[in-house]
């Protein structure tokens, strides 16, 4: 993965380490890294990364429509 550094000044109540969880978890929704890099970039496990994911309502397996319609046999 190439890294980059962004700095940011971080509103008062929110620490470093609550800016790179919520960014991991909105980088991991929207697709744009893999599970493994969204935990990695938190600081997680990939585990504890999921059960984050389960916390926020956020799927850790996005299957379209279709594929549930498959995956049902529909």
């Amino acid at each position: 993965m190439n890294v980059s550094e962004l700095k940011i000044n971080l509103p008062p109540g929110l620490s470093e380490d609550e800016a790179k969880l919520f960014l991991a978890i909105k980088l991991y929704e929207v697709s744009k890294v893999s599970l493994g890099q969204a935990a990695q970039l938190a600081g997680y496990s990939k585990r504890s990364f999921m059960e984050i994911l389960g916390k926020y309502q956020v799927p850790v397996f996005a299957y379209s429509t279709e594929e549930w319609r498959e995956e049902l046999g529909l």
